[in-house]
């Protein structure tokens, strides 16, 4: 019986603002990839400038997946992105091209690479709709408290504002009796995919130096503009793309609970500590080799580095890649 081999999976993953996407152009034109996005909240139309969703112009011809694909009020899951790679990644194969997932939500992407599965968990609405009322009248801190009395360490990699997914993990447990932390350990982590994993780590202060200047540029872009026209589209401020960084405390500014300089203080540190969590969850990932971007200006070697990575990993000729790029 002839043993058929397990597709090729490339993954980019590393923390917000470390320089993922221009990487990600130059790997996907050197080895003939198509790139599906592994951010969550990229998946929403009209929510570009605060998820520094890639322009069109910036993608050098390069097909991109799973960006734009929902309006603003759906929401979005791990399953639903996990289904949806499960079809992408076979239909690009189909073109000859090399899956390329990239991105920085650790869960999403962990969840693709080693086929993760949580159906064996039920769901509770009336629980669920009982959390948001509490969440609406203690605060997001005070649930986020009762899931790290019950879930510590769910509750270190979830943001207070990450509402869905910290009632999803308090769901779990209400359910189950089994903390979901417990549940992704118990994982066997077994991929189907012949994997190559790169993972993007940076200076500490130097990525936050990044972020601070990212954010400052996304409200020259017209941020606050953008999270306005959401707002008076009706899209609600418990829905899962209004919890996202950027979205939360400018619409908390816009109802008038904030000044802007507190809401965009508030946005700096809260995608510093996203970004640490976001190395945290994938440090603790199996496979990856990581490259360290702090000198960014070197943006040739590190790409040179990457390719020897998946050429090593792939066995693709770097001779035949330096071909194609002249």
């Amino acid at each position: 019986m002839t043993v058929q081999p397990k597709p090729k999976l490339l993954v980019l993953v590393g923390p917000t603002a470390v320089g993922k996407t221009q990487l990600s152009i130059e790997m996907a034109r050197s080895f003939h990839c198509e790139i599906i996005s592994g951010d969550s909240m990229q998946v929403y139309r009209h929510m570009d400038i605060g998820t520094a969703k890639i322009k069109e112009e910036e993608m050098g011809g390069i097909p991109h997946h799973l960006i734009d694909i929902h309006e603003p009020e759906y929401p979005y899951s791990v399953a639903e992105f996990q289904e949806d790679c499960r079809r992408l990644i076979p239909e690009i194969q189909a073109r000859d091209k090399l899956p390329f997932i990239v991105g920085g939500t650790g869960l999403y992407v962990e969840s693709v690479c080693y086929e993760y599965r949580f159906s064996e968990v039920g769901a509770d609405d009336a629980f669920r709709q009982e959390q948001f009322s509490y969440a609406e009248r203690e605060g997001n801190e005070a649930l986020h408290a009762n899931l790290a009395a019950v879930d510590p360490e769910s509750a270190a990699k979830l943001h207070p504002n990450d509402l869905r997914r910290v009632i999803r993990a308090l769901e779990v447990y209400h359910v189950s009796g089994r903390t979901f932390s417990s549940l992704i350990a118990d994982q066997k982590k077994e991929t189907p995919y012949d994997l190559c994993i790169i993972g993007l780590t940076m200076d500490r202060q130097m990525l936050y130096n990044r972020i601070e200047g990212r954010i400052d540029g996304m409200l020259r872009q017209g941020l606050v503009e953008e999270v306005a026209s959401l707002m008076e589209r009706g899209v609600k401020s418990d829905a899962i793309s209004m919890q996202g960084l950027g979205y939360k405390e400018i619409s908390s500014y816009l109802r008038g609970e904030a000044t802007l300089e507190d809401a965009v203080a508030l946005l700096k540190r809260d995608t510093r500590h996203f970004a640490k969590r976001q190395l945290s969850w994938f440090r603790h990932m199996r496979d990856i080799r990581w490259i360290d971007v702090t000198n960014a200006a070197h943006f040739s070697e590190t790409a040179d580095e990457m390719k020897k990575i998946v050429a090593g990993k792939f066995g693709t000729d770097l001779e035949y890649i330096s071909e194609q790029l002249k």
